[in-house]
């Protein structure tokens, strides 16, 4: 699962997110480590476009938090790649991006990864490589967390003993 950050202007007009340039370069990320759009879930902290395209404010993402969580428990990922820094801030707090992206967090048994949103690479060329060495780590996440969810649970170390209750 890919959280952004909110629809842009052709997000909008198309109601799917990560439509205009942003998702062009997305989809090129993504076929670079050998995935394809329709095999991963693309959402956006806030659903809907903030005015002027200025960033989320904190009660609109508190006003889609909930539609995120159930989009969260309808998909089920075992691996959240968060693309930018307000799907970021959900779960590395308020950690700069220059500092995180790339790093994994458990959270709730899921992998997390922080990355910069791919209009940062857009707006700044110098991050593109930055942004395609860190997809370049996706596909082992992956691999590992798909292994450690279909691992048999670890043995119990000695066998459970009945307790008595005097």
């Amino acid at each position: 699962m890919f959280i952004g950050e909110g629809p842009g202007f052709h997000e909008n007009e198309q109601g799917r997110p990560f439509v205009g340039a942003a998702g062009k370069l997305l989809e090129e990320l993504l076929a670079g480590i050998g995935f394809r759009r329709d095999q991963v879930f693309i959402c956006n902290v806030v659903k809907c476009r903030p005015p002027g395209n200025r960033d989320p404010l904190p009660d609109e993402m508190d006003s889609c938090r909930e539609y995120l969580d159930r989009q969260i428990a309808a998909v089920n990922p075992q691996v959240i790649v968060t693309l930018g820094r307000f799907s970021m801030a959900r779960y590395f707090g308020e950690a700069k991006i220059s500092a995180v992206h790339g790093q994994v967090r458990q959270v709730d048994g899921r992998v997390v990864v922080a990355m910069f949103h791919p209009a940062a690479a857009l707006h700044q060329p110098s991050l593109r490589a930055t942004v395609v060495e860190d997809f370049a780590k996706l596909p082992e996440l992956i691999r590992a967390s798909q292994q450690a969810a279909t691992a048999p649970p670890p043995a119990a170390a000695e066998p459970p003993k009945q307790l008595s209750l005097f």
